[in-house]
């Protein structure tokens, strides 16, 4: 007797089912996508017990004849696909054609669909896979589709479902991200009855974005958008100060589609590198418009993974447009306080945790109790920042002096700059605020290659996998030209012969196997400049001035002088900000002087 058999048609449906339907919230997805795709602007989903009992989606498209209704429980037919060449130019969310049979087999599956100009619907039940009746019937042009008793004939699938709660969180969720991305049609979501949230359709997609992610953050929102090649990038992303502690928050749409990407958060994260700290997340929604025969979605059952054609062109885009409106976001929002001697107020900041700007400033490290890393970090300090900066490099980033212009009121525990501009207090850390110029200089360095390669008195060795070593075979030409010399060892081992002098003592092995990592993992070249920058960001932090400092009046405003020249004022290396302000009405009205 042979051991390999053709399976029956409602057991390869069920199996099929476990690719497509995970749980009721995937169920929600593929009939919202269906309903997309027909055409509709408003599209009402009703659910019952989280899934368990029902789920119905009911649209206004343009709906199926009776043969189209007949034929769209069959397995493999699909409206969508109908030559080679389609199924490499997917136009379309739902195209598998085994959404709806797969959903079908696991069920008790109910059908209403009436095209548009037609005088009856048809109606259709199946249950378990199996048809039990098609009938006319009277109904609204378009389309409902009913599911019941979700996996009643896999009770082994039943159990694996969570809570009511859990799996209506899950549908939430769905039916949300497709608000999201879709913003001129009308949602609407019930549970048990009750109603749970609707979005009116809107020609403002900000609108959406705030109503989906909360209020609060409409103000927040910071526009991108670019374009290249035939891609387009368009979408908001928010400052740094509205952060996530998981990458939930992140919404990426490739052609209007829901997706999970690696290559698009990892562009999004490296314009985001060094302003938010390890641990944070960014909040953002992103729409990606790829040429349809440039991008492949069949790559996985749930259509929640994309593979690009040319995925270093979609990175640079993403992170580019990200850094643009990020930078944007950066400016100063205060307007300059005068600093002549006419508008200059007496201070009252003379406690001892205090000091006031003048001959107070003067005072020594030693005087003040400070260790001798005090006194290295003052040398420090006056050698890279001491005086003034000459601006002979490039003129502010921001256009006048945001941070040179602000009043100095004096300092706070020698940490922190106490500064007045007409929109209210801003207080300056300054160890942050001198470990991002420093940073920014030694990537300037770095940058225009004003370093010396430096032979190694011990070579270090890297061993890499076979495909690791082929990537970084590719690699060693261009780390030659900043300094980095490597040389294979023999089999997947690689022997390090020199560095940067600028990277002199910096373990170097962490760094090629992270840019080797991602290389393999994101499939683009790697990003030598960010991977570098780790390494700065750390030679930065040394080589600031830290906390417990006393400053001079002449260091203090050499310092805000050259936080005008950077690229990034707004936050150090790290990801912690440099400043933060208080508002003229929150100091205000914390004194009882406004309401």
């Amino acid at each position: 007797m042979s051991k390999i058999r053709i399976l029956p048609e409602i057991l390869s449906n069920k199996i099929a089912a476990g690719e497509v339907v995970e749980r009721p919230a995937s169920v929600v997805k593929e009939l919202v996508e269906n309903a997309l795709d027909a055409d509709s602007s408003r599209i009402r989903v009703e659910i019952e017990r989280g899934g368990r009992s029902l789920i119905r989606v009911a649209d206004n498209g343009i709906g199926m004849s009776r043969d189209d209704a007949m034929l769209a429980i069959e397995r493999y037919a699909t409206s969508k696909i109908f030559t080679d060449p389609d199924l490499f130019s997917i136009k379309t969310l739902g195209f598998r054609g085994e959404a709806l049979p797969s959903i079908a087999s696991v069920s008790r599956f109910y059908l209403v669909t009436r095209e548009k100009g037609s005088d009856t619907a048809t109606a259709i039940y199946v249950e378990g896979g199996k048809l039990k009746k098609v009938t006319e019937a009277g109904a609204p042009a378009g389309t409902m589709i009913t599911v019941k008793h979700l996996f009643f004939n896999t009770p082994a699938r039943r159990k694996f479902m969570k809570s009511i709660a859990t799996e209506m969180g899950h549908i939430a969720d769905s039916v949300s991200r497709m608000a999201l991305g879709w913003p001129a049609i009308n949602f609407q979501l019930y549970h048990n009855g009750k109603h749970v949230k609707s979005w009116s359709a809107t020609s403002d997609p900000v609108t959406r974005v705030s109503e989906v992610l909360g209020s609060g953050i409409k103000g927040r929102l910071h526009e991108l958008k670019a374009d290249a090649n035939g891609y387009r990038v368009s979408g908001w992303v928010c400052d740094q100060s509205i952060f996530r502690h998981t990458s939930r928050s992140v919404f990426i749409y490739i052609n209007g589609r829901f997706v999970k990407d690696n290559l698009i958060q990892h562009a999004l994260f490296e314009a985001y590198s060094g302003r938010l700290m390890k641990g944070q997340f960014p909040l953002a929604v992103l729409f990606i418009s790829v040429p349809y025969d440039r991008v492949d979605v069949n790559v996985h059952p749930t259509k929640s993974q994309v593979r690009f054609a040319e995925p270093n062109t979609v990175h640079e885009l993403v992170k580019t447009a990200v850094s643009t409106a990020l930078k944007r976001a950066d400016r100063p929002g205060w307007t300059f306080a005068s600093t002549s001697s006419e508008s200059r107020q007496p201070s009252l900041m003379d406690t001892p945790q205090i000091s006031e700007t003048g001959s107070a400033f003067h005072t020594t490290a030693s005087e003040a109790g400070m260790p001798a890393s005090g006194s290295k970090a003052r040398e420090s300090f006056t050698r890279n920042v001491g005086t003034p900066p000459q601006r002979e490099n490039q003129p502010c980033l921001w256009g006048g002096k945001p941070f040179g212009d602000l009043r100095v009121i004096g300092q706070l525990y020698q940490t922190y700059i106490l500064c007045e501009s007409s929109e209210g207090l801003v207080l300056i850390d300054q160890h942050a605020a001198h470990e991002r110029i420093r940073f920014e200089k030694l990537k300037a360095s770095l940058r225009h290659m004003e370093m010396a390669s430096q032979q190694v008195v011990v070579s270090e060795t890297i061993d890499l996998s076979y495909r690791e070593a082929e990537i970084l075979l590719k690699l060693i030409p261009s780390l030659k030209t900043i300094g980095l010399e490597i040389e294979p060892f023999g089999g997947n081992t690689f022997s390090v012969k020199s560095v940067p002098a600028l990277l002199e003592g910096v373990h170097i092995q962490p760094l090629i196997v992270e840019m080797v990592d991602k290389i393999a993992e994101l499939g683009i070249p790697c990003d030598l400049e960010a991977a570098l920058d780790r390494c700065l960001t750390v030679m930065a932090c040394h080589q600031s001035v830290r906390a417990n400092l006393r400053l001079s009046d002449t260091e203090i405003k050499a310092l805000l002088e050259e936080l005008d020249e950077c690229e990034n004022p707004s936050h150090c290396p790290h990801g912690r900000p440099i400043r933060i302000t208080w508002s003229r009405r929150f100091l205000e009205k914390s004194f009882g002087r406004i309401v």
